[in-house]
């Protein structure tokens, strides 16, 4: 484990570090955008426009990575990541907020492709789910840290802005001062969304439900957690407790899925959700609250990477890391949706709605689910996919799945094609 770690170990710092600033920055925003008054509508059109960078920066980031390199691409998109991070304190106004957060989304997403693609070319083929693995488990743990950072200062002061920032910018040490020698960044795979849809519309309407409730999550949960009575260190207990949820109970759900119907598997946990999302309307700020949102997170957070596997399991091996990328796609507009119709809700019935909103998005998950098992024999590609506990972040990551190919596909293979099975 040392031999592979030590070629990778200072891009995960990066990463973990970049996180910790990440994670620490969404939550406070919603916290300082509540203590200034701003609706709940503002604040989730505020959010979604970091899913909107993120969705931009996939397409505008790789040519300057290609034209600069990683290392001054990684040095550029940090600076403007720390720099955004500081202009919500110094310009406090809802529509100048909406604008850094686009920026905020690219540059993040460009971040994410750097280290990616070079983790991608740091690892032999053999070893790619073992590093997707740990790479995943630094996401979570970090993000999750990140929350308790929230008991170190008031979000009406500086102080937790400065120390996004702060640690965005120390992202940075590790990144400059590696000697490992600077891949090429990988092409840009071409999806044709309409025949990814014939061929696993269970999958892509998984993607994309889970989205609509997961932006909601991460845009307007705290925002939720404030209206239900939680101060901003309670805040942050419900956040790290939920995505300590997603990171734990990811694993016996995949390991479940691998040797059962995973349509069914799909099914179930999607309607268990639902049902502790109705049951987060009952129950006031406190310990249930925070039990309830841990298992929720723990089922919801499953969905994106069942989608992956159920996909995995109707392609073929050259045509997996395109239809991943549109799973991507179709979940990055769902996660641009999700905060702002939260967000509209909430303002209209109370913090109540967001969980209402994560029982109606995936109950309409549900419902088709049970369609297709009903009405349509699934029918699978040998070998079958695995499970992998994820997060999503860019399509670069992609090729570190164990079952992507070695090579890039033709961009003819990129869109799945309807002689594949069907689900």
């Amino acid at each position: 484990m040392l031999v592979l770690m030590a070629p990778i170990s200072s891009l995960l710092c990066a990463v973990a570090l970049l996180l910790l600033g990440n994670g620490l920055l969404n939550t406070l925003l919603t916290l300082r955008g509540v203590a200034e008054g701003y609706s709940t509508g503002m604040l989730g059109l505020i959010m979604s426009g970091y899913f909107v960078g993120f969705l931009l920066g996939t397409w505008l980031a790789i040519p300057l990575v290609r034209r600069v390199g990683h290392i001054r691409a990684f040095a550029f998109f940090a600076a403007l990541a720390a720099i955004t991070a500081l202009l919500h304190i110094l310009l406090v106004n809802p529509w100048v907020w909406l604008g850094l957060r686009v920026l905020y989304g690219l540059a993040l997403v460009s971040l994410y492709m750097v280290i990616e693609s070079w983790l991608n070319a740091q690892v032999p083929s053999e070893k790619r789910g073992q590093v997707f693995a740990i790479y995943m488990m630094v996401n979570l743990g970090a993000l999750a840290a990140a929350q308790q950072l929230l008991n170190l200062a008031s979000p009406s002061d500086f102080v937790l802005f400065v120390l996004a920032a702060l640690l965005i910018s120390a992202a940075l040490m590790p990144i400059t001062l590696t000697r490992q020698t600077q891949p090429s960044m990988p092409e840009t795979l071409h999806t044709n969304l309409r025949q990814l849809a014939q061929v696993a519309p269970v999958a892509m309407a998984a993607a994309g439900l889970s989205g609509l409730a997961l932006g909601a999550f991460w845009g307007m949960a705290p925002v939720y957690a404030s209206l239900s009575g939680f101060d901003a260190p309670g805040v942050g207990l419900l956040m790290s407790g939920t995505i300590l949820g997603g990171a734990l109970l990811q694993w016996p759900i995949g390991h479940y899925s691998d040797r059962h119907d995973r349509r069914q598997v799909l099914l179930w946990v999607v309607l268990l959700a639902v049902v502790v999302a109705l049951l987060m309307t009952l129950l006031s700020a406190g310990p249930w609250l925070l039990a309830a949102m841990f298992v929720w997170g723990g089922l919801a957070f499953a969905i994106y990477p069942l989608a992956v596997a159920q996909m995995v399991d109707q392609l073929h091996s050259d045509e997996i890391l395109a239809g991943s990328s549109g799973l991507l796609m179709v979940n990055g507009i769902g996660s641009v949706c999700g905060p702002l119709l939260a967000g509209l809700l909430m303002q209209q019935f109370g913090g109540l709605a967001l969980p209402l909103h994560f029982a109606a998005s995936l109950s309409l998950l549900a419902a088709y689910t049970l369609y297709r098992l009903r009405h349509v024999s699934d029918l699978i590609n040998e070998p079958h996919g695995h499970f992998m506990p994820m997060l999503r972040t860019s399509h670069t990551v992609l090729e570190l799945m164990p079952e992507a190919p070695t090579t890039e596909p033709e961009p003819e293979s990129a869109a799945a094609q309807p002689t594949a099975a069907t689900s």
